[in-house]
């Protein structure tokens, strides 16, 4: 049982990898296939500074993905290294949504035209978005949709003691 924890998640992560892989090369190649074996673009160089420019980013994730959490084995099979956690919060979770998005705009450019790059737009805005309510939240303080400060919530305990009247204190001699 030991390094059970590693295990765990090497196994995870090498099985999340490789469904990530083949997802981008099944979707990667029907793209190329469509563009330009079944529907030849008007304007070819359009579409591939189209293509370079939008399915970068999500090909770079892909490729940091791979160096940061690929497990690494010994010659004996035992793990040397498990990789960082594919299903961690924050900048990780982030990097999904970028690449999960790229697939869909992708997918939506094989069947309907270069036009449909148009929806990669939303990453960028979603970005901007959430930096600004980030950045609002903490030069805010904490505050409600109204702008109104508010207190630390008093615990059920706490409320009780104050409708009795508060807290007694006892003095002994």
């Amino acid at each position: 049982m030991a390094q059970k924890a590693t295990k765990a998640l090497a196994s995870s992560n090498t099985r999340r990898l490789n469904q990530t892989l083949l997802i981008t090369l099944i979707l990667h190649t029907l793209f190329w296939l469509t563009r330009f074996v079944l529907w030849r673009p008007t304007y070819p160089r359009k579409t591939i500074i189209l293509y370079l420019l939008f399915s970068s980013p999500q090909l770079l994730i892909n490729l940091l993905f791979e160096r940061q959490s690929r497990p690494t084995h010994l010659a004996d099979g035992t793990i040397k290294r498990s990789g960082e956690d594919l299903d961690a919060k924050g900048l990780t979770e982030y990097l999904w949504d970028v690449t999960y998005w790229t697939y869909g705009c992708l997918a939506l450019v094989t069947l309907f035209g270069d036009w449909a790059w148009w929806f990669w737009v939303v990453v960028p805005l979603y970005s901007v978005y959430a930096a600004w309510t980030t950045y609002t939240g903490v030069r805010g303080g904490f505050t409600d949709s109204a702008g109104v400060p508010q207190q630390a919530g008093a615990s059920k305990r706490q409320l009780k003691m104050e409708k009795r009247g508060g807290q007694k204190v006892q003095y002994r001699s």
